[in-house]
């Protein structure tokens, strides 16, 4: 019995195993949706950038996209497309309407820059926030993958470019399924970099 409990114990090997795992990074364009966690998810949404024709076409269409692609050939005839489509399409002028007649009252996941990996992530936002500032964020992984955790800002600062405020957040309350689809993503997305940079056949 001693021994099967010992076997059951991770190894020093595999503790930095798992550390590795949890601080590759990735250079990505992300579904984010977040606001401070003491807010309501319900209140106006003034203080984020518009919810343009363009931010909403995005947010519809990413998903569907990548579905795609990560499908290959296995879709390029299905029955299903066209109605996939046909619903994002309807689903879009939804949104759009609701935008045009609520402005300012609707927020939307957007597109937006990030590093991240399975400790924390980096981005660009709208919005001023401080070190120490806790927020609810969203993010959707590709192609249909929601995961929702704490982020706790460990710095911001304005960005070079001026598009807002440079962010480095690190997770405070990230389950490990969604750390595990995080990681999963991160490691896809550096596989797929690396074979398009090889070439066909690589």
């Amino acid at each position: 019995m001693a021994l099967s409990a010992m076997t059951n114990q991770p190894t020093a090997g595999d503790t930095a195993s798992e550390d590795r795992r949890e601080w590759l990074r990735i250079d990505d364009n992300l579904l984010l949706e977040y606001r401070l966690l003491d807010e309501s998810a319900e209140m106006p949404a003034s203080v984020s950038a518009p919810v343009t024709d363009e931010v909403i076409a995005a947010a519809v269409g990413k998903p569907t996209a990548e579905l795609l692609a990560h499908s290959g050939e296995a879709l390029v005839d299905s029955s299903l497309v066209p109605w996939m489509m046909k619903v994002d399409w309807l689903l879009e002028v939804l949104l759009k309407t609701l935008a045009k007649a609520h402005p300012g009252c609707m927020d939307i996941a957007r597109v937006t820059a990030v590093n991240i990996s399975g400790g924390g992530v980096s981005f660009t936002s709208p919005r001023q926030f401080n070190a120490g500032d806790r927020l609810a964020l969203k993010i959707i992984l590709p192609p249909f993958t929601p995961v929702q955790t704490v982020i706790k800002i460990i710095r911001s600062s304005s960005d070079p470019q001026g598009h807002g405020f440079a962010l480095a957040t690190e997770f405070v309350d990230l389950n490990a399924d969604d750390q595990e689809h995080l990681i999963r993503h991160i490691l896809r997305t550096q596989a797929e970099r690396l074979r398009a940079r090889r070439g066909p056949g690589a």
